[in-house]
């Protein structure tokens, strides 16, 4: 059981002021967040497109550990722990191979799965199926 800690109560109307201006800059920073991911996911959208037209792999081995090691470099020098934005990336780059097997099945097939991914900007996919999947991967 959680308690809430959003009652006015005995709190000070200082610390309630300091806590609403944290809280703002926090929405903002989730915000820049989820726009800056679906900038990304409009280019590994692109990424799968011409894998699947050249017939490339939808995996990159070789890549994936290049970003994780810059990832986790980054998060080191930003002092964010290199562990989470490992677990980060591997998220994003699990969600990025299913949707360029989407792609790619889509190319080979001319029809999209049941089960397929839905672009990140919302919009039908390029082949002109119907998007019918729930999330959208981040990697090229």
């Amino acid at each position: 059981m959680t308690t809430s800690n959003t009652g006015t109560g005995d709190v000070d109307p200082a610390v309630r002021a300091e806590l609403a201006r944290l809280r703002e800059s926090i929405d903002n920073i989730d915000a820049a967040v989820v726009h800056m991911l679906a900038e990304r996911f409009k280019c590994t959208q692109q990424v799968g497109h011409l894998k699947a037209a050249h017939q490339l792999p939808p995996a990159d081995p070789e890549r994936e550990a290049r970003q994780i090691a810059r990832l986790r470099a980054l998060a080191e020098s930003a002092r964010l722990d290199p562990a989470f934005a490992e677990k980060f990336l591997n998220f994003i780059i699990a969600e990025v191979i299913r949707h360029h097997e989407h792609i790619a099945d889509t190319a080979a097939n001319g029809t999209a799965p049941a089960d397929g991914p839905t672009p990140a900007d919302g919009s039908a996919p390029a082949d002109g199926t119907t998007p019918s999947g729930d999330r959208t991967p981040a990697n090229g």
